[in-house]
């Protein structure tokens, strides 16, 4: 590994409070910490011609790849689909993000979904609504979450949680991950695309949730064969990006029963267009991208660029970065 540029001033656009800012500026020292506004474009522009690192509040941009000594970028947030662009990769550029800041609480939320769904909360508050004690029995014959098939697409922080919370709701947990490794007790079944598995045991699953990243690999990874594959009492949970799900080919689906349900936080355009078919579609709930906060979401954060600080001066790989099977060129 070729040794890495000596950071000698740092480029920072993060929102933070101040003594949160503090901790990163200090980590970096003694190097010139230059903190602004993402809107103050000069000072951006000019702190890019010296700068070795840069800490933003989004994704980077053509400025950043311009940049004449930018070594490393960290991106304060989760998914880093919009910056592993080809030119990253040809620069030579380190990119980090912050996954796992809100793992445990984006895992929740799939389970909110799950709940929603199993314990028919839509229909329930109607009743209420209504004032009404019926339909006794029959929801007295509705499955709970105990026993059922949870599949789940991604093994990283959030696909971690949702395993451990699918074993503890009592569920036969089957995961698909990238990289093959260890299993885990929270797994009854754990596959890898690296060892060659796919999504066969995945669509047999009665909730099927999915926590991967967007590359040109998960682009689509679910679409009208795979929903036609899955059981039609089916859920599928999308708390990854818009686009691992074809929406056309999720509506049809919807449409036609081919399967039961969909907990959808993301969607491939967003804001969501007030004319698309899902606002009104029974069997789907909406949440607009936004999960309640971790109560230390920030210091986690803090923590993943101060770790990585420290490796990037011993020269050890950095947490979080990105790498060219992450490619996405299908914006």
């Amino acid at each position: 590994m070729a040794a890495r540029p000596e950071i000698r001033t740092v480029l920072s656009t993060l929102t933070w409070k101040p003594e949160e800012v503090d901790q990163i500026r200090r980590a970096f020292a003694p190097a010139e910490f230059v903190q602004c506004n993402k809107s103050d474009t000069a000072i951006i522009e000019a702190t890019l011609q010296r700068a070795q690192a840069a800490i933003l509040a989004g994704d980077l941009d053509d400025r950043v790849l311009k940049a004449p000594s930018l070594a490393w970028v960290h991106c304060d947030h989760a998914g880093l689909n919009h910056s592993a662009r080809p030119e990253v990769f040809a620069k030579g550029l380190l990119v980090t993000g912050s996954a796992g800041r809100s793992g445990p609480a984006l895992a929740q939320h799939g389970f909110w979904f799950a709940l929603a769904f199993v314990y028919d909360v839509r229909n329930a508050l109607d009743r209420q609504s209504k004032h009404i004690w019926g339909a006794v029995e029959e929801y007295r014959e509705r499955r709970a979450l105990w026993g059922l098939k949870l599949g789940v697409v991604g093994f990283g922080y959030t696909g971690k949680e949702m395993a451990r919370l699918g074993r503890a709701f009592g569920m036969h947990v089957t995961v698909l991950r990238r990289t093959a490794g260890e299993s885990s007790p929270d797994v009854d079944v754990m596959l890898s695309t690296d060892a060659g598995d796919g999504l066969d045991e995945i669509i047999q699953a009665d909730i099927v949730m999915l926590a991967t990243s967007l590359s040109d690999t998960t682009y689509h990874l679910f679409g009208a064969n795979e929903f036609l594959r899955m059981k039609k009492d089916a859920i599928i949970i999308n708390m990854a990006r818009g686009s691992v799900i074809d929406e056309t080919a999720l509506i049809a689906a919807l449409r036609t029963g081919e399967i039961a349900g969909a907990g959808l936080d993301t969607f491939e355009k967003e804001p969501l267009p007030a004319d698309s078919p899902l606002w009104d579609m029974p069997n789907v709930l909406i949440t607009p991208h936004a999960t309640p906060q971790m109560p230390d979401k920030t210091q986690r954060s803090i923590d993943v660029i101060v770790k990585n600080i420290a490796l990037y001066r011993e020269g050890q790989p950095l947490l979080n970065a990105i790498q060219l099977r992450d490619l996405y060129t299908k914006h």
